[in-house]
């Protein structure tokens, strides 16, 4: 018998006490009336929906920063609170967790696309072993019961106050989080040789689209620019037993695109304005929350978009490729010309036609696509490498998490 197992049977013999989240906590707000003025000069920590996303243990020392006046009555986020992503483009990124695990030394303000959980009692969840449970299996799969909708979804609270979650003893919790911060610890170490990786990956890029180009195009010279929709989704003609794939905002993040998670019939295409793109143009995408507007993607079969999504289809004096790779180092500047809040913004079709683009030669544009191919592979092909070793590590430690956080439940012990 391991030492988990010698607790377990010692301090919760008859098992584990579910609590419904509702009944341990109460359910706060983000940031309120705010605009896209109040992040161009901040002065106190902004905690973005990337954040929240990308860090079961909350990254409490963000560079990002919001304005907040004197006296301003806005929530700030607590060592121990629980935050959530509430709304997005896929179900699949609603109500991701992250979790102050560490005592701020700031005040943190939290963006108005998520919210977070205060225990009423903190002693009852080690932060730790909140940041390890949120993301468990069964944990996500009761979350994502909570958010609906056909084009964007969001989280319903009440149905997230009715969430239950296992509440062993500390000594149990603290055990679990020592397992399974040794399995994290070494893909943590994986993880920061990668990036370290990728970081060269995107120098060199870079490097290839900051020399002096003489000649510029504009986009909309070099590319036909098509905006998506969306057919009704009140109607079933339209979507149930589509044929034809339909690309939604958030799906630019997968950045090659082989399959969608929704089609729509041939009847719902007709009766709307999407059209259909052919494979190997580059789209990108218009508007959305956090880390979305900005993001492109490369589509591998023929498709439709929604309404935030524009293709752009290549000429002939534009390798697509070469485009997709250009455009990624234009994150930040494409952002920065939309319009809207810290959160939320948009590009359009008028300002991405007249976008400079530096337009070398096809030849000169096939050399540095083939370069920059070479290094994505390594940086990012599953089948080898790091990118392998990492995703074998993070199921290594999602299969023992998942078997660790599975208790049996008080109420069923007779």
């Amino acid at each position: 018998m391991n030492e988990l197992e010698e607790l377990i049977q010692a301090l919760c013999p008859n098992g584990v006490e579910y609590k419904k989240l509702g009944d341990i906590g109460k359910f706060y707000g983000g940031l309120t009336g705010k605009s896209k003025d109040d992040f161009k000069d901040g002065n106190k920590a902004f905690i973005t929906y990337k954040n929240v996303y990308g860090n079961p243990a909350l990254d409490i020392e963000p560079v990002e920063a919001v304005r907040i006046e004197k006296n301003e009555k806005q929530r700030t986020l607590a060592y121990g609170d629980i935050v959530f992503t509430g709304s997005s483009e896929t179900p699949d990124e609603c109500g991701m967790s992250a979790v102050v695990t560490r005592e701020p030394n700031q005040e943190l303000y939290l963006n108005s696309f998520c919210f977070f959980l205060r225990l009423n009692d903190k002693n009852l969840l080690l932060p730790d072993y909140a940041k390890h449970i949120f993301r468990s299996h069964d944990l996500r799969r009761q979350i994502f019961r909570t958010a609906s909708g056909v084009t964007r979804y969001n989280v319903s609270k009440d149905k997230m106050r009715k969430v239950e979650i296992p509440v062993p003893p500390l000594p149990v919790q603290e055990e679990i989080v020592r397992i399974l911060d040794n399995f994290t610890e070494l893909t943590t170490e994986l993880t920061t040789e990668l990036t370290a990786r990728k970081k060269q990956y995107e120098y060199y890029r870079n490097l290839f689209f900051n020399v002096d180009f003489r000649h510029f195009k504009k986009l909309g010279d070099l590319c036909e620019l098509k905006a998506g929709a969306t057919p009704k989704t009140t109607i079933k003609e339209y979507w149930e037993n589509g044929t034809i794939p339909w690309m939604s905002s958030g799906e630019v993040n997968l950045k090659k695109v082989y399959k969608t998670e929704k089609c729509i019939t041939l009847k719902g295409y007709d009766n709307c304005s999407t059209k259909l793109v052919p494979k190997e143009s580059v789209i990108i995408a218009l508007a959305g929350q956090g880390k979305t507007r900005g993001t492109v993607a490369m589509n591998m079969i023929p498709l439709c978009t929604n309404q935030s999504l524009c293709s752009l289809i290549c000429g002939k004096e534009i390798n697509p490729y070469y485009l997709y790779y250009f455009l990624q180092t234009q994150y930040e500047n494409l952002r920065y010309i939309s319009s809207g809040d810290g959160n939320r913004g948009g590009l359009n079709l008028k300002m991405l036609s007249t976008y400079m683009v530096p337009s070398p030669p096809l030849e000169e544009q096939q050399r540095i696509v083939d370069i920059l191919d070479r290094f994505d592979k390594l940086c990012n092909d599953i089948s080898e490498g790091l990118p392998a070793e990492i995703e074998a590590r993070q199921k290594q430690y999602e299969y023992y998490r998942d078997k660790l956080l599975m208790f049996k439940p008080l109420e069923e012990v007779k």
